[in-house]
């Protein structure tokens, strides 16, 4: 059996994701020792093994769902998001304009074509303000976009909040960068295992899990608890065009 928490996983959350998993298993009662981290994610995603593995909405709607089941969707607290919500941030370096309108035109750095928060959600956000890109750089993840906003590679990009919290929590860089706009909410990055397996019991695995683990590692993980999100309110979401680099 395989299981992976990759989308919010660094070296400063390496050890509280180990300790969410060996939470989650305790109450499973079954399941790999240690998390997945060497294998490719489409491959995890698609294994027939999947215990568990946290991916993004887009990937699900664009292919995932019809080969997985859902199990649920983390919640993390974020302001102005109902449970399991999130948004975009887009970002720009802290001595630029303040206005989202500014950056139309201007490089767009974003970390990969199918993410919800990276390109989906501000392609939505930029297309209904009647705003566009300009040149279009892909990053390979959503820290190294806000990298490149920060050294000046790109003007702009868009990360989720829940990376931007990270990131601000993190890295040092972090302080050059301002919130210029945000996205309407979303839902956020769901759980999911392989299609043959009951999602129920390993939501209440999950749900008692993050209930069970202390304060300090919630804190770490910014988790909040385990929301249930009907999978039509992801299969709802529109597709955005690949982008045009």
């Amino acid at each position: 059996m395989i299981a992976s928490l990759p989308m919010y996983d660094r070296a400063e959350t390496a050890a509280a994701n180990d300790a969410l998993w060996a939470a989650i298993r305790a109450r499973l009662e079954y399941g790999p020792q240690t998390l997945t981290r060497s294998s490719e994610l489409w491959q995890v995603w698609q294994s027939p093994d999947l215990l568990l593995a946290q991916t993004c909405g887009l990937p699900y709607r664009a292919r995932l769902h019809p080969n997985v089941t859902l199990v649920g969707t983390p919640d993390y607290g974020l302001a102005g998001c109902r449970p399991g919500y999130y948004r975009s941030l887009f970002i720009a370096r802290s001595n630029g304009p303040s206005s989202l309108a500014d950056y139309a035109g201007k490089r767009f750095a974003y970390n990969e074509p199918l993410s919800q928060s990276g390109w989906a959600a501000p392609y939505a956000h930029m297309a209904e303000l009647g705003l566009h890109f300009g040149p279009l750089q892909q990053s390979g993840a959503h820290r190294a976009s806000a990298l490149a906003v920060a050294e000046g590679q790109a003007d702009f990009a868009a990360v989720d909040a829940v990376t931007w919290q990270f990131i601000q929590r993190h890295d040092p860089f972090a302080t050059s960068l301002q919130v210029i706009a945000a996205t309407t909410p979303t839902p956020g990055l769901p759980l999911i295992t392989a299609v043959s397996r009951d999602p129920a019991p390993i939501f209440d695995a999950v749900s008692q899990a993050i209930i069970d683990l202390p304060a300090e590692i919630r804190s770490t993980l910014h988790l909040k608890g385990l929301s249930h999100i009907p999978a039509s309110h992801y299969l709802e979401q529109p597709l955005a065009p690949a982008p045009n680099l």
